[in-house]
């Protein structure tokens, strides 16, 4: 088992680096103490790969093909300074700190579980936070060639299993209208103002709650003086859904918005940010994971469909079974409440380290025939 005063003391040296996505410097600072810690747990050095100036590390494990893919993230959500506030401190059995949920007792997690294991890649991204817009080919690439992708997020509520994650999508929508004095001549205007709130309206309308599709107009921009027709605005959408085929009929229908002011326009951008994550994915390595955690003699995790995106939607998405929220149980993700169970650390790391093991032998002796046991 784990050693925890071990996992603590390196948790403190990731948390204690500050690594908030958007600051590349410290985003590479923070990349650094990673490896430093995996390093000496794992005894091997990862490679550091920098794309668009954001520093990830991967770690192929042994000299065995890899079959099974473990991925976190080291950025977070804290700006630089939020230790002055919030401080890595432990008490009463509770962790807290910046980012030591979401997620880097995770990466401690990591370590402690692989040490020693031939076959695994260990990929730690430095931009998940931002919606991977950097790591997003390194994370399919990786995941296709795995048997299983196994994601060390927080866990859900209870230390719960994250076997569904909603699809992201996020658009765009601008309106051109005319400008003209708001006094004199209103009517030789085509007021954005308007065709926005109709547009608004519109988008809202394409969620489904029966299906588990919100579709939701964010932040707005509209005009330039009190007194001016305004000749232009936009908005934001955030559209979140349970499976591929409702992600793909919101997109349809986004981008078949039509005006109804006459004279106005409509442009609709961007779109598909990361595929759900569908039960199906996870069903078998949930499974799998609730026989070994019975073994261990650890409670069954239950499981949580969540609304939350992560590099889990990316793995599901090239159709690799994916297992998420196998790193800490605590709470208060992005928050100032943020925390980690101590005393579930050793068995959650257990766990995690048992169903690795079985994923690796069963790359070795592939199930006889149908109906035998798979990931």
């Amino acid at each position: 088992m784990a050693d925890l005063d071990d996992m603590l003391t390196e948790t403190r040296a990731l948390v204690e680096c500050e690594s908030p996505s958007a600051d590349l410097a410290a985003v590479a600072r923070s990349a650094e103490v990673v490896a430093r810690v995996g390093t000496a747990r794992l005894g091997v050095a990862p490679e550091r790969i920098v794309l668009d100036g954001r520093t990830h590390l991967r770690w192929r494990l042994g000299e065995a093909p890899s079959r099974v893919l473990l991925l976190g993230h080291h950025d977070t959500v804290w700006p630089l300074g939020s230790l002055a506030d919030h401080p890595c401190t432990v008490e009463s059995g509770v962790l807290r700190g910046p980012g030591c949920f979401d997620m880097k007792a995770g990466l401690v997690m990591a370590f402690h579980a692989t040490a020693g294991l031939d076959g695994v890649t260990l990929l730690v991204t430095g931009d998940e936070e931002l919606g991977s817009p950097s790591s997003r080919e390194l994370v399919e690439e990786e995941a296709r060639a795995a048997a299983a992708a196994l994601v060390l997020e927080a866990s859900a509520d209870g230390g719960a299993l994250k076997t569904e994650r909603k699809g992201i999508s996020l658009y765009e929508v601008r309106v051109v209208g005319r400008a003209a004095h708001a006094g004199l001549e209103p009517e030789r205007g085509v007021n954005a103002t308007l065709e926005l709130a109709h547009q608004a309206l519109a988008v809202s309308a394409l969620a489904d709650p029966r299906a588990g599709t919100t579709v939701t107009p964010t932040a707005a921009h509209v005009g330039t003086t009190t007194n001016t027709v305004p000749a232009a605005g936009s908005f934001a959408v955030d559209v979140r859904a349970t499976t591929l085929a409702e992600q793909d009929r919101v997109h349809r229908e986004i981008h078949a918005l039509s005006p109804v002011l006459p004279g106005a326009r409509i442009e609709v951008t961007d779109g598909p940010n990361r595929p759900p994550l569908e039960a199906a994915a996870s069903a078998a390595l949930y499974e799998r994971a609730c026989r070994i955690a019975s073994r261990l003699g650890l409670p069954e995790p239950s499981r949580a469909a969540v609304g939350g995106g992560s590099d889990g939607n990316i793995t599901a998405g090239v159709g690799t079974p994916t297992l998420d929220g196998l790193g800490a149980v605590g709470g208060g993700a992005h928050a100032a409440d943020e925390h980690v169970l101590v005393d579930e650390l050793p068995g959650r790391t257990a766990l995690l380290r048992a169903l690795v093991e079985e994923l690796l032998a069963d790359s070795t002796n592939p199930p006889a025939g149908p109906g035998a046991d798979r990931p």
